[in-house]
């Protein structure tokens, strides 16, 4: 038979092993909620007390009947037991009543993964493997019996079990050895069935859910997301998204129906096995009963301490599979914490001057997975002080072109320099601090006004500078009109009072936020693509002299935009092939000059204010 091949370590997956996956968790207590661990210990001390204690007491009182001792004694016996149970009780409520403390720490581990995935490269999150990683890594946190609060559980429950099962060992010992080993055995077989049933189902169905897990998640997203509302209602796509998200929660049921009868069976073996150590445990007390090698009260104490030591023992060898189980749960959180970020050093400090050069030498990339370049052989300088429009059709390679000059992404071959040196030796943070992005996707957060456009933290921010950024943006009159002004909250999905701007407004807000961090280069990512062309080259043009001279970088399709800038950039197909001023490029009757006609044909036909405009162009 064909021996099963060891899973190998991959990128985005790695085997820890559970030694490590309890230390590491240990590690994560002892970090967020030392009073976790002591917990644990209270719980894991007081169980086998408690388990015991009243076998114990059995066993006496029946003692002192049979051998009619004093009545004292019996008196004796039944206060201690109720003065130790009463101690046991005290000690596991207050255990019991932690029981926040595991999800303290849960959520603290919770923060730290979301920190970790906003300090991953830009370009994973475009990557499918690093995005049903994260999901693996969601699904160990967002649950309590999962993952890492599953495997804090298991340690306060499994160090109950463990001390539980170690007394019994010495008092069944006493009875019997063959009786104890054959028990231990049995219990054995159980947890292998148990694993093999837990392992089996997280690799063949679980794992695979991970895509399930994204497709739900944005299903269920798209339904309730105000942004979707009207084309969900003017385009009737209930039932088309409803009839989606059937096909989707289908895949999840086919799953769990299989999940489902694997632990049947797994279920039904464990019943039996318990069964058979029970009888023979009843067939060998009742043997040495009879045969008066064994007394009553010693047939109870030995039968009660043969029931528990039975349960606890399965229970631990439950706990042993529930520990492999979430141990690859775990594996799977840690790889995703373990994934490469990019630059593993804090790299140079970004030198403070008024004047940055950009230089693109012989860059390429490619995205990953994607057999052709999305950008080819460029070669650019981009001066300090510079005007630069960015045009092209879409897809033509202007937006991987400012991704990979903001380090979003990193070239496949070539490098970048800022100043004669290579930007991947900048400290990537360092580096996004000279930049004043506008970005074609213009998303609101849900913070004050004033926030969304300082993108700081509301205490730090400079209301006046708000105020001004904002009306220089050409919002001064839509935030007179907001009921709180710049403090106004934005979104109602925290706050009910949150306002939702218009598409115009967002864009003009975006502009803003640029105009707040007064970078000293300018990134505008086509955030005016709503616009008609006139109109955007308008806004251009204002914003320009909001700037100030500083460097200016402006994408776009539509090439009305372009005049007032230094040099123009032509993208096609992945390739810068035209490069010069407006005029020239006209006049040299290339790709550029021919799709700015084309463009100018659309407003000529028109005639009147819009044809003069363009003539004068």
């Amino acid at each position: 038979m064909k021996k099963k091949e060891k899973k190998k370590d991959t990128k985005f997956h790695k085997t820890y092993g559970l030694a490590s996956n309890l230390s590491y968790i240990v590690k994560e207590m002892w970090k967020y909620d030392k009073i976790t661990l002591v917990v644990v210990g209270f719980y894991g001390f007081f169980t086998p007390i408690a388990a015991y204690l009243w076998t114990f007491m059995s066993k006496f009182v029946i003692d002192i009947v049979t051998r009619k001792d004093d009545v004292k004694k019996l008196i004796g016996i039944i206060f201690i037991t109720f003065i130790i149970q009463l101690v046991c009780t005290l000690c596991q409520s207050w255990s019991w009543g932690q029981w926040w403390r595991p999800i303290s720490v849960r959520l603290s581990i919770l923060i730290q993964k979301n920190i970790k995935f906003m300090k991953l490269p830009y370009e994973y999150l475009e990557d499918k493997d690093t995005m049903d990683c994260y999901e693996k890594a969601v699904r160990t946190t967002d649950e309590n019996e999962k993952g890492v609060e599953g495997m804090i559980h298991l340690l306060e429950n499994g160090a109950a079990d463990i001390f539980t099962v170690i007394v019994g060992l010495f008092i069944i010992g006493t009875l019997s050895a063959p009786i104890m080993l054959g028990m231990a055995v049995l219990a054995f077989i159980s947890f292998l069935i148990k694993d093999h049933t837990n392992r089996v189902v997280k690799e063949r169905i679980w794992d695979p859910l991970a895509t399930w897990w994204r497709k739900d998640e944005y299903l269920s997203r798209t339904f309730s997301d105000f942004a979707y509302a009207k084309d969900i209602r003017m385009y009737s796509l209930k039932d088309y998204l409803i009839g989606r998200y059937k096909e989707v929660s289908q895949e999840r049921l086919d799953a769990a129906k299989e999940d489902e009868f694997r632990w049947w069976i797994s279920g039904n073996l464990d019943g039996v096995i318990r069964a058979v150590a029970l009888i023979g445990v009843y067939a060998w007390l009742l043997y040495s009963v009879i045969n008066k090698n064994l007394t009553v009260g010693n047939f109870t104490l030995y039968l009660g301490s043969a029931t528990t030591f039975f349960m606890f023992l399965g229970r631990l060898f439950d706990r042993v599979s529930e520990a492999l189980e979430l141990s690859r749960e775990v594996d799977d959180f840690r790889s995703f914490m373990d994934l490469d970020e990019g630059e593993k050093e804090k790299g140079k400090s970004v030198p403070k001057c008024d004047s940055y050069e950009f230089t693109f030498e012989d860059v390429w990339f490619k995205y990953p997975k994607a057999e052709s370049y999305a950008l080819k052989g460029l070669n650019l300088t981009v001066k300090a002080g510079e005007k630069l429009a960015v045009v092209g059709l879409n897809g033509a390679g202007k937006s991987t072109f400012i991704k990979l000059l903001l380090k979003l992404y990193v070239p496949t071959k070539g490098r970048i320099l800022l100043n004669g040196v290579d930007i991947s030796d900048y400290d990537r943070d360092e580096y996004y601090k000279i930049f004043s992005p506008v970005f074609q996707d213009v998303w609101m957060f849900a913070f004050p006004l004033k926030a969304n456009v300082s993108m700081l933290p509301v205490d730090d921010t400079d209301d006046e500078l708000a105020k001004k950024c904002l009306a220089d943006a050409g919002m001064a009159e839509s935030v007179d009109k907001l009921p709180d002004g710049v403090n106004t909250e934005v979104l109602k999905v925290i706050y009910d009072e949150g306002v939702d701007f218009s598409g115009g407004e967002k864009q003009k807000i975006a502009l803003a936020k640029a105009l707040y961090k007064n970078g000293p280069v300018v990134v505008l990512d086509e955030p005016t693509a709503a616009l008609d062309a006139l109109a955007e080259a308008k806004l251009y043009e204002d914003f320009d002299k909001l700037v100030n001279g500083r460097t200016s970088i402006y994408i776009s399709h539509r090439l009305s935009s372009t005049r007032f800038c230094d040099h123009v950039a032509m993208f096609k197909d992945g390739e810068m092939v035209e490069y010069g001023t407006h005029d020239s490029l006209l006049e040299a009757g290339g790709v550029y000059s021919e799709m700015f006609n084309v463009q100018a044909g659309f407003y000529l036909e028109g005639g009147g204010e819009n044809a003069e405009e363009y003539e004068a162009c």
